[in-house]
């Protein structure tokens, strides 16, 4: 029996097994610092499915560990989710992770814990093939990813040591294999002014009036930026606009712009932080670039700048090569081969260590942080199938 479908026939055998994995990992919220109960949940899956170590990092991370090769492939996943928003939007409950009709219910299903629990299968197919490759695969599930991309893989790389040769993010990819995506950035505009009584604004210099003028500014500014022609155009947006003044019967003396920035290839944080700091020169403002630091459910603070930068590897690059390879000799079919939307640990993982990574997920993006999430269990059984021969192939 070759490989290919010795694979692809444990990957259909384990479908309700991966299924219910899906369901007890989606029934236990786990919000950005809040992941401790769905960790201990995927720390047993893996030690059930037989993985060589499965252990906890002190900021929170599961690292499963399968084989001790020279080479490194991980496979991340990361395990916390955005809240549900309003109910009323909702058919069913957000945490019901009820199986039916072909599909697991609820919310992180798409986002991304149905990553995890392909990659478990994936896992425990190698350990009953018997995987011997000189490769050590670490399957990883990580935190504080949605508060903060990126993080818990500065953490495992600096603080845990781990480097992986490769890696693939589990994000949903609609089981396409995704090459990278634009980066990010989170500023904040600062404007002072000048109190003075409301019945006398000319005596005062108002923040508002000059946080409104730049806001004009940054809207035409989105217009011209830079466009690559994979990752596409550069955007800037205003998410909000807070202002203070000693009462309401008086001109304000603060105003406040926060941006969402996400930059194409060729723009870098300098070039971002230049472009604002020019619109703004004469109104007495000041531009930052802002810092992450909150508490993990471990207890441990650990800290990132909000500066998540773009990547992408090239298409013929040995890391997407293999991806196609797998996936024609598992679904003979060519995939597409696309970027993500939205950003991804992939910022860490190539942006800011250069690590080769791809992604492959199951799911529809369009249904991240969206209510009604569900994720179709086929979905589940080919990404399962596809990991274990990645790292029969890489």
């Amino acid at each position: 029996m070759d490989l290919e479908k010795a694979i692809m026939e444990k990957a259909v055998a384990y479908r309700d097994y991966t299924a219910a994995n899906l369901s007890e990992l989606v029934k236990l919220k786990s919000l950005s610092c809040e992941e401790g109960a769905v960790m201990a949940e995927l720390k047993r899956q893996m030690e059930e499915a037989g993985f060589d170590d499965v252990r906890i990092d002190p900021l929170g991370n599961v690292i499963g560990r399968i084989g001790s090769g020279k080479k490194v492939l991980a496979i991340d996943a990361h395990m916390d989710t955005v809240d549900v928003g309003n109910l009323d939007n909702w058919d069913f409950p957000p945490f019901c992770g009820d199986v039916k009709d072909g599909y697991v219910f609820g919310r992180g299903t798409v986002d991304q814990e149905g990553g995890a629990a392909a990659f478990v299968t994936a896992g425990r197919i190698l350990k009953e093939l018997n995987f011997d490759k000189d490769l050590t695969v670490y399957f990883v599930g990580s935190v504080m990813e949605e508060d903060c991309d990126g993080l818990c893989w500065k953490y495992i790389i600096e603080e845990d040591d781990i480097k992986p040769d490769f890696v693939i993010s589990t994000e949903p990819t609609n089981l396409n294999i995704y090459r990278g995506h634009r980066g990010r950035m989170e500023i904040h505009v600062t404007f002072r002014g000048i109190s003075s009584h409301g019945s006398a604004p000319e005596r005062g210099r108002n923040a508002i009036y000059a946080a409104s003028r730049a806001a004009l500014e940054i809207e035409k500014l989105n217009e011209r930026l830079a466009v690559d022609e994979f990752l596409g155009k550069g955007s800037i947006t205003i998410s909000e606009i807070v202002s203070g003044s000693p009462s309401l019967c008086a001109v304000a003396d603060y105003a406040r712009l926060h941006l969402d920035r996400r930059l194409t290839w060729g723009e870098t944080k300098e070039s971002a932080v230049a472009e604002i700091e020019a619109l703004v020169k004469d109104m007495d403002a000041v531009v930052e670039v802002l810092n992450y630091s909150e508490q993990a459910y471990t207890g441990l603070t650990y800290s990132m700048e909000k500066y998540y930068p773009t990547w992408k590897i090239a298409a013929d690059h040995p890391a997407v090569v293999v991806g196609v390879k797998t996936y024609e000799a598992l679904f003979q079919a060519a995939p597409k081969v696309d970027k993500w939307t939205f950003s991804t640990n992939g910022v860490a993982i190539n942006g800011m260590y250069g690590i080769p990574c791809i992604g492959f997920g199951p799911g529809n993006e369009v249904l991240a942080h969206a209510p009604n999430e569900k994720i179709p269990i086929e979905d589940l059984v080919k990404a399962s199938a596809f990991y274990a021969l990645y790292a029969y192939n890489i």
